[in-house]
């Protein structure tokens, strides 16, 4: 009996013991995991990482010339967003036709060409133009006569041999003839036929004016007409932007001010800003409730800017101060807007920002509620942070 007894008591004390093995092991575990979680290395903790943080050694710090600094207040235009082309004045803008019609016989113009002013632009053909010069020259010859005989009445007039009237009268058909020859030369030149000379039966059609070939309406072999357009030159030299603005906005919109104005065809990085001053505010209400607001170019001289353009603006009504971060602080990412604020040394985090108004290579940003106006930003080098996020995604 004490032997059975003795063997109890050992069997019990056995499994107590495995017990007290087990729930040491699992408490063990439930702090190393607890230790994880608040050290950040849990996988939902690790992947919101991976997604908004980037990481540098300080070695990468230097190389990548980031800098950085906190939201600076800057006085900004404040006024209208409306849209708008360039467009050049009508004096600027010529359209060619040939004035006797004709067959186009050659061109060698493209759109776009540059051309200068009377170079040829086509040669036309057409047998009205043998009419024209045979006429001019029957009539040269016709004067020549006249004039002989203006002289031979004038001789004897004077010598009482041959009435006044004689005399009139012969001066009267040189008069007569003088303005039929001039005017039939006058119809050569615009016809772009010699005057005098040799017939031909080909006319050359010339460049009124230096510029850029907007349209080519012809080709070789087609018939035309006196009030066909045939080319359209433009000169860019004098572009100005056209706006349109609703007539509820049109009261704010006054002369002199301010237009701050970009391509539309400009990318997101490389939007460059350009200026104007408003010259011209319609005065007439279109069918669509707008008005046309004419301006003139601060910088006429660029050879980036062509006519048709479209272009976003914003007419300054007034100036207020914003909180504003530099340009090359702000990146787009998946259609959105960010920037990246400094958390320690070396550690930097994707935040998002609501943009607003851009002057002078700053733009007014709002932040989220959640981000304090004081955080550290990086002002230079952002899109660095951002190539070097997206590598370690593609790495993972």
């Amino acid at each position: 009996m004490k032997y059975i007894a003795s063997l109890a008591l050992l069997l019990s004390l056995t499994l107590a013991g495995c017990g007290t093995d087990n729930k040491t092991s699992a408490g063990a575990d439930s702090t190393e995991q607890l230790l994880k979680a608040e050290a950040g290395d849990s996988p939902a903790a690790a992947a919101d990482e991976a997604s908004d943080v980037v990481t540098l050694s300080p070695a990468e710090q230097q190389a990548g010339g980031l800098q950085t600094g906190r939201l600076s207040t800057r006085p900004m235009g404040a006024g209208l967003a409306v849209n708008g082309t360039l467009d050049v004045p009508p004096e600027s803008a010529v359209s060619i036709t040939a004035p006797l019609g004709g067959y186009v016989q050659s061109t060698e113009l493209l759109q776009g060409s540059r051309v200068r002013k009377g170079e040829v632009l086509a040669v036309l053909r057409n047998p009205e133009f043998v009419t024209l010069q045979k006429e001019y020259l029957e009539l040269r010859s016709r004067l020549k006569f006249a004039n002989a005989e203006l002289a031979r009445q004038r001789e004897l007039y004077e010598q009482e041999v041959a009435p006044l009237k004689n005399y009139q009268r012969a001066q009267a058909e040189v008069e007569a003839l003088q303005v039929q020859t001039a005017a039939q030369a006058a119809q050569l030149r615009i016809a772009g036929l010699p005057v005098g000379g040799g017939i031909t039966t080909t006319a050359t059609l010339r460049a009124p004016r230096a510029g850029f070939v907007r349209a080519v309406n012809v080709t070789v072999g087609q018939s035309v007409t006196a009030t066909e357009p045939l080319f359209e030159i433009v000169d860019p030299e004098h572009l100005h932007v056209e706006l349109t603005v609703f007539e509820k906005d049109v009261a704010r919109v006054q002369h002199g001010q301010l237009i701050r104005f970009t391509l539309a065809s400009d990318s997101t990085g490389s939007r460059r800003e350009r200026t104007a001053h408003v010259y011209l505010v319609g005065k007439a209400i279109g069918a669509d409730r707008t008005v046309r607001v004419h301006g003139h170019l601060d910088q006429e001289n660029d050879p980036s800017l062509l006519p048709g353009l479209y272009v976003r603006a914003t007419i300054e009504t007034g100036r207020t101060t914003a909180s504003s971060l530099p340009n090359a602080a702000l990146v787009r990412f998946n259609g959105k807007n960010y920037a990246f604020a400094v958390e320690a040394p070396g550690r930097y985090r994707m935040v998002p920002v609501t943009p607003g108004r851009s002057e002078d290579e700053f733009t007014e940003v709002i932040l989220p509620a959640t981000v304090p106006a004081s955080t550290t930003f990086v002002t230079d080098g952002a899109y660095s942070l951002l190539a070097k996020m997206k590598n370690a995604e593609e790495e993972e």
